[in-house]
């Protein structure tokens, strides 16, 4: 399940939306700021690769436990 080429900043407002969580929560859960969170959203900076494989596993771990429905347009 890779997101790579992918719109991050729709994807992850999804990802939040259907959790039901805030950026700051899902800074949290990749281990990373609530301004990194924040801006990728706002689609001013891209992830990291490091973050990216953060943001790939997290998602895939959210599927797995059926919490999360990814979205392959995305």
């Amino acid at each position: 399940m890779g997101f790579q080429g992918k719109d991050y900043p729709v994807l992850l407002k999804d990802v939040r939306s259907q959790l039901g969580i805030s950026q700051e929560d899902l800074a949290r859960e990749l281990g990373v700021s609530f301004t990194s969170v924040n801006r990728w959203e706002n689609g001013q900076v891209m992830p990291s690769k490091l973050a990216k494989a953060q943001i790939d596993a997290f998602c895939a771990r959210m599927a797995r436990q059926r919490r999360l429905k990814i979205n392959e347009d995305v």
